[in-house]
């Protein structure tokens, strides 16, 4: 049993030691324990240019095209049975490091869309993908933020709930560690220090049960998924979770707001079998509508994208 500690902040600040409480305690309830911190580490972000799902649909295993240091944290992420990640907070979300991972890991590796590439493979008796891809793996996460006014930090823990989606990672807790600045340095504050131990003992504890036995630790939060509180409002009692895309059912008690979530719902948010399920196909419909539609338009496209192309000409 592995567990995985990254850190994206600074070398012995917040994140890092966080990290490594949680790791003590991992390794502790029996886990190997590696820790990777990634500030220094050059992770580009993504270009789009799709050569790592092309590659996977035609024969070949996942990888970036891109030369960086993003190639040695996604093998470090494939290897561990589970991963606890720390992520500064600068303005509002995650630093933009962690995002650039995101972007670069989830499409390339969509469960969805390696199990339908796997079954192709079995079929033709041909090369199979990684099976490290399909393994169940857990994960803990701990937002860091120096300010006291939660607010500020308020889409840390949102945002860093993307980063298990894709593999559909099992999140065992998570923690919002808001308000460093006044801690001044984490071990101050014992409590915290007592809570990420302790979520890395859960991470550990975790690895190799069925998703369905894990418990959840930390706040209960509005979403009974990511157990975040941001909410989607349409003008009707009909909500949605941004995080997990499902909906819920808005009513008011007294001063209180309450929202349910039906079971169907909660089955079928983003990170399940269901819910990447429903976007592969909901990608497949989209090709089947736009490659004919740019084969029929291939010889008027270049004529009515020359004004683009051209723009800094034409626009003097």
């Amino acid at each position: 049993m592995k567990v995985l500690g990254i850190s994206f902040g600074r070398k012995m600040r917040c994140g890092e030691i966080l990290v490594k409480e949680a790791l003590y305690k991992a390794k502790e309830a029996g886990a190997d324990v590696q820790f990777i911190n990634a500030v220094n580490m050059n992770i580009q972000h993504c270009k789009g240019c799709d050569a790592c799902s092309a590659g996977r649909n035609n024969g070949k295993q996942i990888k970036c095209i891109i030369k960086d240091d993003y190639e040695i944290l996604e093998q470090a992420v494939l290897d561990a049975d589970a991963v606890i990640l720390a992520a500064p907070v600068f303005a509002i979300a995650p630093s933009g490091q962690l995002k650039n991972f995101i972007d670069r890991f989830g499409p390339a590796h969509d469960r969805a869309a390696l199990v339908a590439e796997q079954n192709k493979r079995i079929a033709a008796g041909t090369e199979l993908l990684d099976e490290r891809a399909f393994k169940d793996r857990y994960v803990g996460y701990i937002s860091v933020g120096g300010a006291s006014t939660q607010n500020w930090v308020s889409l840390g823990l949102p945002t860093m709930n993307i980063f298990g989606f894709s593999l559909m990672m099992k999140v065992v807790g998570q923690i919002d560690a808001y308000d460093m600045g006044r801690t001044a340095n984490p071990v101050l504050d014992q409590d915290l220090m007592n809570r990420v131990g302790e979520l890395g003992k859960r991470v550990a504890e975790a690895v190799g049960k069925p998703y369905e036995e894990v418990e959840w630790f930390g706040e209960e939060g509005t979403c009974p998924v990511c157990h975040c509180n941001l909410l989607s409002v349409n003008k009707t009692t009909t909500v949605e979770c941004p995080i997990c895309g499902i909906e819920g059912h808005l009513s008011i008690e007294g001063d209180k707001v309450k929202v349910e979530f039906s079971k169907e719902q909660q089955n079928r948010a983003r990170g399940t079998k269901i819910g990447l399920q429903e976007h592969y196909d909901e990608i497949q419909g989209m090709i089947k509508v736009c490659v004919p539609k740019l084969q029929a338009n291939q010889e008027t496209l270049p004529k009515m994208l020359e004004k683009y192309k051209n723009f800094d000409e034409l626009i003097k």
